[in-house]
């Protein structure tokens, strides 16, 4: 099943796939269809980065709009789907920690049915998916967060680099929670349950306000804690978790202002 191709096209030029029968998905537009039914988004698993990052979309999900952006050339934006960084299944896949955030759901389709799946259930280890045969990923939902989002991602330039380290915040005024998603800390899609719980608790929701420094500090640490990181060839596992403490205190300084902090 081929929907951008933009990895595996590389496994075939490097000899590491061979391809008897492909079916291509570009051409069904069920499939690059989104809609918002109430407080849920249903995104096809067809839309590219492109149609992420854009205005209509952009507004809502702000977050994965930020990290399409940051995915490839305008080439890969162009041809590149969520569905297929999803199956990919990568643990530097931009837009995973975002699904993850948000609490995303990945719809599953094949002949003998429908069934749906957690994203941080969905993706199982490193390239390794909970796919079965003859599946394919149809759509992901997401709820509508009523507040502010931000992708922040580590690399050797702004784009076109595969993430050293990213992490996604996803604030939801109305129900007065941060959630956080971990990017290439883990084989996994993993979330900062602890600390989301321990900052819930501290802010004041009602004007809007972070706690002092110190308590944005123990929440930076306390998001390391939730990542396994590893080291290689693009940063050791000491330098990722530096990072992410930065990440996660940046992020949660934009999402409610620095003057409210």
């Amino acid at each position: 099943m081929l929907a951008g191709g933009t990895d595996l096209m590389v496994e075939v030029n490097h000899g590491r796939r061979h391809l008897v029968d492909v079916v291509t998905l570009d051409q069904i537009p069920e499939l690059s269809h989104w809609e918002r039914n109430g407080d849920v988004f249903r995104l096809g698993s067809g839309l590219t980065y492109t149609a992420l990052a854009g205005p209509l979309l952009a507004d809502f999900l702000p977050g994965l709009a930020q990290a399409a952006r940051t995915v490839g050339s305008p080439q890969i934006r162009n041809s590149g789907t969520l569905g297929g960084n999803l199956a990919t299944a990568s643990p530097a896949g931009d837009t995973i920690p975002v699904l993850a955030a948000l609490d995303a759901v990945v719809e599953l389709r094949s002949a003998d049915g429908h069934r749906e799946v957690p994203v941080t259930d969905f993706i199982t280890g490193v390239k390794h998916n909970d796919l079965r045969p003859g599946e394919l990923i149809e759509a992901i939902r997401v709820p509508v967060a009523d507040g502010p989002q931000e992708f922040l991602k580590v690399g050797t330039r702004n784009a076109m680099v595969i993430s050293v380290v990213s992490l996604a915040m996803v604030v939801d005024l109305s129900a007065h929670q941060v959630r956080v998603g971990l990017g290439a800390v883990s084989p996994v899609p993993e979330r900062a349950t602890e600390a989301e719980a321990f900052i819930n608790g501290l802010i004041d929701w009602d004007g809007q306000v972070l706690p002092e420094a110190a308590t944005v500090d123990r929440f930076a640490d306390l998001v390391v804690t939730a990542a396994s990181p590893i080291d290689d060839h693009r940063g050791s596992a000491a330098y990722r978790r530096h990072a992410l403490g930065v990440l996660a205190r940046r992020a949660l300084i934009r999402c409610f202002g620095e003057e409210n902090r």
